[in-house]
């Protein structure tokens, strides 16, 4: 599914990735996990082919790249990002959006066709959207937004979820529920490499961790073997606890000399 290779990227005097591997298999939902400028960011735009390493390998469903149209591997690839949100028309009606996704436009100069109409709709109903379809959206909550997103996202039918910092400026409330519109999707059997700064967003649906510092992996696999105390603090410069609930983690900071 995503497979990365002694990956690394330098821009400038600054090495950002430095010998990252990472092996994401069928159906496994990965958070990628760690500091402001860790590289996090870095490697959703390798996996998606929007930035190329300095040196290493990215095979991506079963593409290895440099040796492919990437146009074609993103196509099978559903990708948010904070940058998205910016790129769509706040006018534009809120089903138009989600139906732009089923042939990544970002929107539409001619007339769609009924059966994309409809299956953007049944999108909406899935993300608990559909009674706002003919709103523009502009006038969506930020929550809102990012579920309509997800939904244009599935328009596609797509192999492998990427999220950069979904929840990022959403409060308790509309992160509950966006991680709760997610964790539904997941029985579409699509793989998933979702980004985020809180360990709290790693809820059950989250079977992998990899957990980076400084542009290097210090761990990953699975979560409850990759967030253990010692390497969150290894990741964070931090004396950090870990309490573990239905299969969610939550953390702790300790006394900070």
């Amino acid at each position: 599914m995503i497979h990365l290779q002694g990956l690394t990227f330098r821009r400038g005097e600054r090495d950002i990735l430095r010998g990252v591997d990472l092996k994401v298999q069928p159906g496994e939902h990965w958070t990628l996990l760690g500091r402001n400028g860790c590289g996090k960011s870095t490697i959703l735009e390798m996996v998606t082919g929007y930035l190329f390493p300095t040196s290493g390998t990215i095979d991506v469903l079963g593409n290895r790249f440099g040796q492919v149209d990437v146009r074609e591997v993103r196509r099978k690839i559903g990708y948010i990002s904070p940058s998205l949100i910016e790129k769509m028309t706040l006018r534009d009606p809120v089903w138009e959006i989600v139906a732009s996704g089923a042939f990544a436009f970002l929107r539409f100069y001619e007339e769609i066709e009924e059966e994309v109409r409809e299956r953007a709709y049944i999108e909406l109903e899935r993300v608990g959207l559909r009674a706002l379809a003919e709103q523009p959206f502009g006038t969506l909550s930020q929550g809102e937004r990012k579920k309509a997103l997800l939904a244009r996202t599935m328009m596609a039918s797509p192999e492998l979820l990427i999220l950069d910092e979904p929840c990022a400026g959403l409060d308790l409330f509309e992160r509950e529920k966006f991680l709760q519109v997610l964790s539904e999707l997941s029985a579409q059997k699509l793989s998933m490499l979702y980004v985020t700064h809180h360990i709290e967003e790693i809820v059950p649906l989250f079977t992998h961790v990899a957990l980076m510092s400084q542009g290097k992996l210090v761990a990953s696999g699975l979560k409850r073997d990759v967030l253990t105390p010692e390497r969150l603090e290894e990741a964070y410069d931090l004396p950090l606890d870990i309490q573990w609930r239905d299969d969610r983690p939550w953390i702790q900071v300790g006394k900070v000399d």
